[in-house]
């Protein structure tokens, strides 16, 4: 993929509509954001309003 950045939504509908643009299959993975802003983690907000990262380390995410 032509991907530079993670890409965020702040709901799980909104992550839902996003991947349904793009395919019928898709996992949503919860991401501890707050945690990642705590260790200095950069986000970003794009113009058209997604939040981007340059990558998640594994210990954000959550099981």
């Amino acid at each position: 993929m032509n991907r530079q950045h993670v890409h965020l939504s702040a709901d799980v509908e909104t992550a839902k509509n996003v991947a349904t643009r793009h395919s019928g299959k898709y996992i949503i993975l919860e991401i501890d954001t707050e945690s990642m802003l705590k260790e200095n983690c950069k986000f970003y907000l794009s113009e058209n309003k997604v939040w981007l990262t340059d990558f998640v380390p594994s210990k954000f995410i959550k099981f």
